[in-house]
């Protein structure tokens, strides 16, 4: 089970939340055929925790995979977990400082190619890591990468050791590059996006191409980015997060029947703004054969049916996880296909400890 799981941003008022770590896809799978140039950032591992319970049993798995191979040289290579972060990175700073406005955990199925999304909201009371419960998207501000793994770790029962970090210097240019993306956009988006348009423009100093009307449609890099930042239609916060990982799917869908000239454009525009714990060679092995992967499922934590917002004392807004220790056990079941998930006892002392934090505040 948990051993096969091996596995804002950008300028001020201008692209702020938007965080289209397809980007970081985009750039992993080209670096892997074009270039070594990709800065490879190393992890502290001694600094990421994984719950006692979690290691204990992906050691045992990783055992008995190993057994297999040697006997019928055909085990299963398990899944791929991979925290993707976006941070508010204004003056180009990937690390510690920078809060991470978009967190989201990207499974890869690296036997059936099969991946699968989901965004933890920033806003989600959570254990940062260090024993202290506030917005999750602080952990990554407080200790970087390395705090912010740390955090979806201990609260999810992953066993998560790399990422990608995104700014988002250069992502208006690498969808254009892309020639744009398709979706559908309602009504009720046609306004906010417009709106959003504007103020990235009068920040910029460029023009703009208003949308005017519904349904399905090509989105240069300009709307694209406006698109991800609505919060105002029905939904709100979830729904932007949704709008994130249907933008990350349209992204990856548009560069697998890219050339390579134009995903080479992608990267000129985008290799800056992008910090990763993964090497060229760990990068061939999930991305290499992107054309044949596809997403599958996307969803946001904590699931729709078992969160609450309430405002925390001077901590504001917050997405309540009601409980944690459910939410873990619908997360595992929908990533790894795990029925009746039983959550480690890490989870759930955590699951406690934010029931009684946050009681007085739930009306």
């Amino acid at each position: 089970m948990n051993g096969q799981k091996k596995w804002k941003l950008g300028v001020p008022l201008l692209i702020l939340e938007f965080l289209v770590l397809v980007a970081a896809v985009i750039v992993l799978y080209v670096i892997t055929t074009t270039t070594n140039e990709i800065e490879r950032t190393d992890l502290d591992e001694e600094h990421i925790i994984i719950n006692e319970e979690v290691a204990e049993e992906k050691s045992e798995n990783r055992n008995e995979e190993e057994k297999s191979d040697e006997q019928t040289n055909t085990a299963p290579k398990g899944y791929r977990n991979i925290a993707l972060f976006g941070v508010d990175a204004r003056d180009g700073e990937l690390g510690r400082g920078t809060r991470s406005d978009t967190i989201i955990i990207a499974s890869i199925n690296q036997d059936t190619h099969e991946i699968k999304l989901v965004s933890v909201y920033r806003d989600t009371y959570l254990n940062l890591g260090n024993d202290t419960y506030n917005k999750c998207n602080g952990a990554y501000a407080k200790g970087g990468p390395e705090q912010a793994i740390t955090m979806l770790n201990i609260n999810m029962d992953l066993d998560i050791t790399d990422y990608v970090t995104v700014g988002f210097s250069g992502l208006i240019d690498a969808i254009d590059c892309l020639g744009g993306i398709e979706i559908e956009i309602t009504e009720s988006e046609i306004n906010h996006l417009n709106n959003y348009q504007l103020c990235m423009a009068e920040e910029m100093g460029v023009d703009y191409t208003p949308v005017t009307n519904p349904g399905l449609q090509t989105l240069n890099g300009m709307q694209a980015t406006a698109y991800c930042r609505i919060r105002y239609t029905k939904g709100d916060d979830f729904r932007r997060a949704e709008r994130q990982r249907d933008v990350l799917g349209a992204m990856m869908i548009k560069a697998k029947g890219a050339s390579l000239t134009t995903l080479r454009d992608v990267v000129t525009a985008v290799l800056p703004s992008v910090n990763t714990s993964l090497n060229v060679n760990e990068m061939i092995s999930v991305l290499g054969t992107l054309a044949e992967y596809n997403v599958v499922a996307s969803e946001g934590f904590p699931f729709e049916s078992e969160r609450i917002n309430a405002t925390i004392g001077s901590k504001g807004d917050c997405i309540i996880p009601t409980t944690l220790e459910e939410n873990v056990t619908m997360l595992h079941e929908l990533l790894f296909e795990e029925k009746n998930y039983t959550p480690s006892k890490q989870v759930k002392t955590m699951s406690e400890e934010i029931t009684q934090q946050t009681a007085d505040y739930i009306s």
